[in-house]
């Protein structure tokens, strides 16, 4: 067969004749500390498919596409990952002895006599993967998040007919959910409002000239007792084409085969994986434990070295054991910070090995703004992106990481920062209950080809 298949969360199999290439495969029912498993089981046939692969592709470093205990299965692979500035993923997966291949930005790479790829980075440290089988076009975006590289996507999409998008969708969970004000209210989540999921996706199926749209890095579900709580914000499979309305377009089933010869779609129906749930002690956290005093050496360094925080933030402080630990940022900005109620053992295994997100996607962990009203645009970037995967950790590190990216695609970044930037400005300056707002933002939409939401 020349086509594919999708299994799992967010895994594309590519066939040339024989299995070639697989993405992300996340093998193993255990993510963020425990706290994520898959919803559906990858079957036998698929899985002997992946281990067929002769090629497979990394998006990023979270467990649900970079899984660690899947590793092994993937032995004698030959890895393809994007040219992330930082080099971690490559660093870390040379160490442990894989064949890592970093593939060369907007540039095609045949794999196989009928397969191309072509993959694109961005500074969030998201990469999206564009498969090229016989004359179809496969775009694989996972979960990212168009940060610059969206206008070159629709340039190359345009050159085809009838692609496939593949695309997180969905009500919104995959991010940290557990927040709280600090009079100890819960911030409503986005994904509480259960937007019809359809009508998200006519503005991306529009932009990359796409036919066919099929749910993608979506597909798991809370393990953990105390994350079970947020299983309530996660997506049906029937929920995913509700709203969704464009002619000549459709919506597919998550988990299909596709021969890219005939057309021919023919859907597989995995079985719902185990869903049981599982103590936080399994993976190494009890509650009650408090840091000890390298613990707050450790975490005081870790914050303190990212320097960009301190620009933003006052404080972060741990609430570990039923014991406060703050880490004084910047006395002049003592009103803004963050404090995280979270187990001892996850804490520091996150700053051991650099993956903070994994703790803020887990959604065990508590978390309370003073004088702030997200983690975006500063905590989770500078902590996550820039510092954990990026290495870029003092100011001047930072301006470096951005330049590279700058140098690589001035024209798209710089439209993406502007757009960016305004938005922000807009928000922040202009009330949302000002008339002015909803005018703006049906605008807005109508410039993009996305349909507004529906409350405005």
């Amino acid at each position: 067969m020349l086509g594919f298949e999708t299994i799992g969360n967010a895994t594309l199999i590519a066939f040339d004749g024989k299995p070639m290439l697989a993405t992300d495969p996340w093998l193993n029912d255990s993510a963020y500390f425990g706290s994520w498993g898959l919803s559906y089981s990858i079957p036998p046939e698929q899985r002997s498919h992946i281990r067929a692969c002769e090629y497979v592709w990394f998006s990023h470093g979270h467990p649900d596409h970079l899984n660690g205990d899947s590793l092994p299965a993937l032995s004698g692979k030959k890895l393809l990952i994007g040219d992330h500035v930082g080099s971690r993923i490559h660093e870390d997966l040379t160490a442990q002895g894989f064949n890592v291949t970093i593939l060369p930005e907007r540039t095609w790479t045949r794999i196989s006599d009928n397969i191309e790829v072509m993959c694109m980075t961005d500074y969030f440290q998201d990469s999206i993967l564009l498969v090229k089988i016989g004359n179809r076009l496969v775009i694989n975006l996972n979960d990212a998040v168009d940060h610059g590289w969206g206008a070159e996507v629709a340039r190359v999409a345009s050159q085809y007919e009838g692609n496939f998008l593949l695309k997180l969708s969905g009500y919104g969970d995959a991010d940290m959910l557990n927040l709280f004000t600090e009079n100890g209210e819960r911030i409503e989540p986005w994904a509480a409002k259960k937007y019809p999921v359809g009508r998200t996706l006519i503005g991306p199926m529009r932009r990359y000239n796409a036919r066919y749209f099929i749910p993608f890095s979506s597909f798991h579900c809370y393990r953990r007792r105390d994350s079970l709580w947020a299983e309530a914000y996660t997506t049906p499979i029937d929920a995913y084409a509700e709203g969704f309305d464009l002619p000549g377009a459709q919506v597919l089933s998550p988990f299909v085969r596709v021969d890219c010869e005939t057309g021919d779609v023919t859907e597989l129906r995995p079985p719902p994986a185990d869903r049981s749930p599982r103590e936080p002690r399994e993976f190494g956290d009890d509650w009650s434990e408090p840091l000890g005093e390298d613990d707050r050496k450790k975490l005081t360094s870790y914050f303190r070295n990212m320097q960009a925080l301190a620009n933003k933030l006052g404080f972060v402080r741990l609430r570990v054991g039923g014991r406060d630990f703050t880490v004084d940022l910047n006395n002049k900005r003592s009103k803004y910070g963050v404090t995280f109620e979270v187990p001892r053992g996850s804490l520091m295994a996150a700053v051991e090995y650099e993956v903070f997100d994994d703790l803020l996607i887990g959604n065990f962990m508590k978390t309370t703004l003073h004088g702030i009203d997200s983690l975006y645009p500063w905590f989770t970037p500078i902590v996550a992106k820039y510092a954990d995967n990026g290495r870029a950790r003092s100011e001047v590190e930072v301006m470096k990481y951005f330049a590279e990216y700058l140098r690589r695609q001035p024209r798209n970044f710089l439209l993406h920062q502007f757009e960016t930037q305004a938005t922000g400005w807009f928000r922040t300056m202009v009330p949302k209950d000002a008339k002015f707002y909803g005018v703006a933002k049906r605008l807005y939409f109508a410039a993009k080809g996305i349909p507004p939401p529906l409350d405005v």
